[in-house]
């Protein structure tokens, strides 16, 4: 059980790793434009941009903290311009992802390690033998 809690605690730290390698990415290189929302989803939200070069880009794997956005809504985007499928909304960073992480991280915890030491005190109490 407690190995259930480490494995879900070093996947939010791979998350919170991997939105602070995209801005970085973002920041190293960084092109900023106009975009339009063009489908809001639960699992992604998709925007439309035009690149200094006049280049017309969707990412398909939407834009980085979406939080608040609404299809038809206009939204300044940061984007890296060797790879301008990374885009995230303007002025948003990984300390956006660090509540509900955290907030995540510390339910599992809250929940985990209280049932822990319930059903250690209950076998503890209660030995089976297997004679």
């Amino acid at each position: 059980m407690l190995a259930l809690g480490g494995l879900l605690t070093a996947l939010a730290v791979a998350l919170l790793l991997a939105c602070h390698i995209n801005d970085r990415t973002i920041e190293e290189s960084r092109g900023t434009a106009v975009a339009e929302v063009v489908e809001n989803s639960y699992f992604r939200t998709v925007v439309r941009f035009n690149t200094d070069e006049g280049r017309v880009y969707v990412p398909p794997g939407g834009v980085l903290y979406p939080a608040d956005l609404k299809e038809g809504q206009l939204v300044r985007v940061e984007f890296d311009t060797r790879n301008p499928d990374l885009v995230r909304v303007k002025d948003r960073n990984m300390s956006v992802a660090l509540l509900p992480v955290g907030s995540a991280t510390a339910v599992v915890w809250a929940v985990l390690l209280p049932t822990y030491w319930a059903l250690r005190r209950t076998l503890s109490a209660n030995p089976r033998r297997n004679e």
